[in-house]
């Protein structure tokens, strides 16, 4: 017997999407960095992406199985569990996996990103309930949690695919980062390579922006999520960045705020991997369009900022920082309820107003005339005496009647 009903208060809104299918839809927005990666990184970034989905899916499965006691009568009821499994399965844990492998460098070995992706659905999901439940972004912490374990999640190789521009060299140092974020960079790499990610160290997914692009646009398409998340945090990050930068000229001549940066800065690392596909997570993001606004505001300054001062990605320890506020601001900044309309105040001519001003005060008159004719009613009442004494005469004659 299937027990999956679901209470909620109303009002209710009737729709076909289920997170099933929304989840699908964001599993095909990533096949583009999927196949990027495999493209510029070769078998070992397609056997780390396999490893991380089948390990998310089956931790998940495993949790599942214990928690509903599948083992239990000498697994009598395992049978009845795998199908509870199956149709609770929503393909989260996919996402989960996927988003993971593509956040980490081809050099990861395959325990490294196994213990992780047990790590992002054991502890960071399904020990806070499951789906939905969830206070951080699983396959961020899992990042997170492999590169404060591994040392090799921090090392960075070059793609397969060699710069457009053959003057220029291939970039081998952490995230590419450290030339953006001290002064004018001194390489010959172009924006357009750090577009299309041709000779340009990073990680499998982020690499390829251009690909990023494709499932952004697929995910608008589908109204997974909302045009203006990933660009609001860009925009304000590309300005903030550029801002922090302007300060490492000071050294050199002065501060310099120079737009010349604003491509490069967006291009590199996993900013913008990260505004599509982490940032705008459901269940870890505001859900007031005011609390969004404020959470991807103060999201892109504080990965520009810490960007700055440690030449280093941080997009993932930004994510999980900003999660842990979510609370804060859903509670602080009250969405709009459902159907809310805002009732539109009408301009009066001063003619109007005096009208209205003396209406006021006819009602007032009146009301007061009412409460005088109140009184004068009350005092032609009888004395409090007086009626005393007709209860008793009544109570007497009463008696007499029984005699």
């Amino acid at each position: 017997m299937d027990n999956s009903i679901v209470i909620s208060t109303p009002p209710h809104v009737k729709s076909k999407r289920t997170t099933r299918g929304i989840m699908l839809d964001v599993c095909i927005a990533l096949l583009p960095c999927a196949v990027a990666g495999i493209v510029y990184f070769g078998v070992l970034a397609f056997m780390l992406e396999i490893v991380a989905v089948v390990s998310c899916v089956a931790t998940e499965f495993v949790y599942f199985f214990i928690a509903n006691k599948g083992f239990s009568h000498k697994c009598k009821d395992a049978g009845k569990v795998c199908l509870r499994w199956w149709k609770q399965f929503d393909f989260t844990s996919v996402v989960t996996g996927l988003i993971l492998a593509l956040i980490l460098p081809a050099t990861t070995q395959w325990y490294e990103i196994l213990i992780g992706s047990i790590f992002s659905i054991a502890i960071v999901k399904m020990l806070f309930g499951g789906t939905g439940k969830n206070l951080v972004n699983p396959a961020s912490t899992g990042r997170v949690f492999m590169a404060i374990s591994f040392a090799a999640v921090s090392t960075y190789t070059a793609a397969n695919i060699p710069a457009l521009n053959f003057e220029s060299g291939i970039f081998t140092d952490a995230t590419n980062l450290s030339w953006l974020l001290s002064a004018y960079p001194e390489t010959k790499v172009t924006v357009l390579d750090l577009f299309l990610g041709t000779g340009v160290a990073g990680c499998i997914g982020e690499t390829c922006k251009l690909a990023i692009i494709v499932g952004y646009i697929y995910l608008c398409a589908r109204n997974v999520i909302k045009w203006w998340q990933p660009l609001l945090f860009i925009v304000v990050f590309g300005f903030a960045a550029v801002f922090m930068s302007g300060f490492g000229f000071i050294a050199t001549g002065g501060y310099i705020f120079d737009m010349k940066l604003f491509l490069p800065h967006i291009f590199s690392g996993g900013v913008l991997f990260g505004a599509v596909f982490m940032f705008p997570d459901y269940v870890t993001s505001p859900k007031g369009v005011y609390g969004q606004i404020l959470y991807y505001v103060l999201a892109a300054v504080l990965v520009a900022v810490l960007r700055y001062f440690t030449k280093m990605e941080v997009t993932s320890y930004v994510i999980i920082l900003m999660n842990l506020f979510v609370p804060l601001i859903d509670k602080y900044l009250i969405r709009r309820p459902f159907g809310y309309v805002k009732v539109k105040k009408e301009k009066k001519t001063p003619d109007e107003r005096v009208k209205e001003a003396v209406d006021a005060l006819k009602v007032d008159e009146t009301a007061s005339a009412k409460v005088k004719d109140g009184e004068s009613l009350e005092n032609e009442e009888k004395s409090p005496a007086a009626s005393v004494q007709s209860v008793n005469a009544g109570d007497v004659k009463s008696d007499k009647e029984e005699a």
